[in-house]
């Protein structure tokens, strides 16, 4: 990709798809926050018990796990809807059924019908989850990749605004129309949860006006191979492989086969007595069913995706999941245990709020527009591993910040310093991983990679409780800040890999894209 100039960089930014991409940010941002978030501080100040509330908090692996069903965006065209394309239909009928889902939330009482609205709120989440996917497929499919970061950063400044809104506006109109912790009132937040409802109006009339992706007729033929019933199935199969393989290991693990070592029992009393390993072997079954030849061809609309993007990459498939499944570690890790941090410093709620909320949204939307207009003058690459050099640098920040104690001041400098380097970070990211992915299976590829991307970071996070009980706050940032070299070797050797030619754009790939 031939470097542009400065004027070419700020253009990026004055498309439509710019302003498309803003509203549909800020549609994404509200129906997570409201199911997730705000959804927890209705309940509670309802009387709902802390239990139930912990167990509503798993709506949120909707998110997690919208993978599973993305090939039905690249694959299988809606009726009715489907004039309208495969992304703007997709996007449509996600959020007519979020807006609706949230109107059935307003008119239900956690006090009298809590199991209905559970349920609209888990519909809330995968329709929004599956908006997330439509909203990439459209982003990948509307620009090339230099003009990706720019986009992505519009999109977060959307979904920045409509989080914040969702969140700390949300307990705002409550708390105006009535309802306290004190006086509990329904109609306050029915009255919230319609408002809200009335909000993604923005983002149905962008999904009617916008114009569909000018993906060729030629790739979207090439993608549709399957019908819908062969699509569920692999819905179906997928969720039961990744249900039983875990459990398999479960099981396995609990059953008394030490006895069977040491001659105290036999296989048959194993079958007849354990059963732990009777559900070991039933979820065995299911696995090897799954992985059978029949299962394999239940899977096809999954493994065609991933098995073009390994074909087309080859051994080089290893290092850029390496790289993606490491990039974000440094922060992420780190993240889990700032506001914790923040406490055991002697920071106030209300210094932590406003500092966080203040200089962290308009640090990260700023680091974000950076990114994007340095990616459009120098290439994906270069901006890629200095995201990945300052969000690793910045956590020494904190290392300086854990011996001054509650200095106002440093914390100001290190959240500002840590969301600009993450905003930069995150803009190069979705670029780079716009560029890894094939228009024939741009929903499907994309939705894998960012799921990589958190996966390793969200396990190693879970422990980071653990490490800074064991190091200590500064050896515990040191940690994190190291934690970034294995990205950025990775990513100077994809650089030297690619040669000058590429000017650090993307991978090569076999032109068969389009």
């Amino acid at each position: 990709m031939p470097r542009k100039s400065w004027r070419d960089a700020i253009a990026a930014y004055s498309s439509p798809a710019t302003l498309v991409l803003l509203l549909l940010g800020f549609a994404a941002g509200l129906p997570y926050m409201l199911v997730f978030s705000t959804l927890s501080v209705w309940l509670r100040e309802a009387g709902v018990a802390r239990e139930t509330i912990g167990f509503a908090s798993l709506i949120g692996l909707a998110y997690a796990f919208k993978w599973v069903w993305s090939p039905l965006l690249d694959q299988w065209r809606l009726p009715l809807l489907g004039r309208m394309g495969r992304r703007r239909s997709w996007l449509v009928l996600s959020q007519v059924l979020i807006a609706s889902g949230l109107v059935g939330m307003a008119l239900c009482d956690p006090q009298t019908h809590l199991t209905w609205l559970i349920a609209l709120a888990v519909l809330v989440a995968f329709a929004s989850a599956t908006q997330d996917i439509a909203i990439d497929a459209y982003r990948l499919e509307i620009v090339d990749n230099s003009r990706q970061a720019a986009l992505a950063a519009s999109y977060m400044a959307g979904y920045r605004i409509a989080a914040l809104l969702a969140t700390a506006g949300a307990l705002y109109f409550a708390e105006g129309f009535g309802s306290t912790v004190l006086s509990y009132q329904h109609s306050a937040w029915a009255g919230t949860y319609l408002v809200f409802a009335l909000l993604m109006l923005p983002g149905l009339l962008t999904s009617l006006w916008m114009r569909e992706p000018p993906v060729p007729l030629k790739t979207q033929l090439a993608a549709a191979r399957y019908g819908f019933s062969h699509q569920m199935v692999s819905v179906l199969v997928l969720i039961v492989l990744l249900v039983s393989v875990p459990a398999m290991f479960t099981q396995l693990y609990h059953t008394d086969f030490a006895s069977l070592v040491r001659g105290e029992a036999s296989l048959l009393d194993l079958l007849l007595e354990d059963r732990a390993f009777l559900r070991a072997l039933l979820y065995t079954i299911l696995t090897g069913l799954c992985l059978s030849t029949m299962g394999r061809r239940g899977l096809a609309p999954v493994l065609t995706p991933v098995n073009d993007f390994i074909v087309r990459y080859r051994w080089q498939a290893l290092l850029l999941l390496g790289l993606i499944a490491t990039y974000r570690m440094s922060d992420t890790v780190m993240g889990v245990m700032a506001n914790v941090f923040y406490i055991d410093q002697g920071f106030t709620k209300d210094q932590i709020a406003s500092v966080s909320k203040l200089f962290g949204l308009v640090m990260t939307l700023l680091g974000a527009g950076v990114g994007g207009l340095l990616i459009v003058r120098f290439g994906i690459l270069p901006i890629l591993f200095i995201g990945g050099v300052a969000s690793a640098a910045t956590n020494l920040l904190f290392l300086m910040l854990a011996d001054m104690g509650p200095h106002l001041q440093m914390l100001v400098l290190t959240i500002s310093a840590d969301n600009f380097s993450g905003g930069l970070a995150t803009a190069a990211f979705v670029a780079y991983l716009s560029s890894l992915t094939n228009l024939k299976f741009s929903a499907t590829q994309y939705a894998l990679l960012s799921s990589i991307m958190l996966l390793l970071p969200r396990l190693i996070g879970g422990y980071s409780g653990v490490m800074v009980e064991k190091l200590g706050y500064a050896q515990f940032f040191l940690a994190t800040a190291l934690l970034g070299i294995p990205t950025l070797i990775l990513i100077v050797l994809q650089w030297r890999r690619e040669g000058p030619q590429a000017n650090g754009s993307a991978p090569v790939a076999p032109p068969e894209q389009a």
